[in-house]
């Protein structure tokens, strides 16, 4: 569930608000409690970095590693993972 960010138009509140994308827009200020709460457009605090799985898992051959680390028991290692991964999904 993703974190909404609220300004009050009235009195400048801030919050933060962890909801669903189905529910509707929070309207009420907790501060001084007027119908102007405002749904503000912010940027996501999500980042990927590093050599994760997102980077390794679905490439195949010599793409396996993308991070720039040219050792084969990387590769060997992650490659074991998937397999290790894939024989307990099924």
């Amino acid at each position: 569930m993703p974190f909404y960010e609220y300004q009050c138009e009235s009195c400048g509140h801030e919050l933060e608000a962890l909801q669903k994308l189905s529910d509707a827009p929070l309207v009420d200020c907790p501060a001084c409690r007027k119908s102007t709460l405002k749904k503000q457009i912010s940027a996501a605090g999500f980042r990927l970095s590093g050599g994760g799985w997102y980077e390794t898992d679905f490439k195949s051959g010599k793409k396996k590693n993308l991070a720039g680390d040219a050792s084969s028991s990387g590769s060997s290692s992650s490659a074991a993972g998937s397999t290790s991964t894939a024989s307990t999904a099924s």
